[in-house]
């Protein structure tokens, strides 16, 4: 399901190649996602392959890499505009640890909930649902344990988003990215 083709778009394209289904792609030196808040900058040049989507949807993939510099990131993203997304990511800190985490972005700020994980993890599976404006953020190391991130809702939602992967690297760049074993389907999201 995850070819390169007319239901995929860039932002940003990074130098990549694709393989089958696998997509290898390589970050650009200061790239980023993230509005206003805290650090105070914006930026909006990080590089995601995004489908449009107008219905409910369980979106999965795996990410594969080794951050080679200070807040390397790489994982999945969800996108109305530049004031209003949603990415959950690895992001490397240094040899020690590193942050699993996510970031919601509504009406132009960005917040940011982590946890401290080993920087020997440098692989992760991701699962995003979504029901109407709500977001349902899960990983799993290895593809089958899911934990729940984060339940989020994005305030400009208007009926149509994009969904795909990401990735950046806010400082040097030549962070190396693979992902795989990418599925969409329906929302098996329950209330409980």
């Amino acid at each position: 399901m995850f070819k390169h083709g007319k239901d995929w778009h860039w932002l940003n394209e990074p130098k990549h190649t694709w393989d089958g289904e696998v997509l290898r792609l390589t970050c650009g030196t200061e790239t980023d996602f993230w509005q206003r808040t805290h650090y105070g900058f914006r930026r909006d040049n990080g590089h995601a392959l995004l489908t449009t989507v107008n219905e409910d949807f369980s979106f999965t993939v795996r990410c594969h890499f080794k951050g080679n510099a200070d807040y390397d990131q790489a994982g999945v993203m969800v996108r109305i505009d530049s004031d209003n997304w949603i990415k959950s990511s690895i992001e490397y800190e240094n040899e020690s640890f590193s942050r699993l985490g996510s970031v919601v972005t509504n009406l132009g700020y960005s917040d940011w909930a982590t946890e401290d994980i080993a920087s020997t993890v440098n692989t992760m599976w991701y699962r995003v649902q979504k029901r109407g404006p709500d977001i349902f953020i899960e990983t799993a190391e290895d593809g089958k344990n899911w934990e729940q991130m984060r339940i989020t809702h994005l305030h400009a939602f208007k009926g149509t988003l994009d969904v795909g992967i990401y990735a950046c690297s806010p400082k040097k760049g030549g962070c190396e990215v693979t992902f795989d074993h990418l599925t969409m389907g329906p929302n098996t999201w329950e209330k409980e």
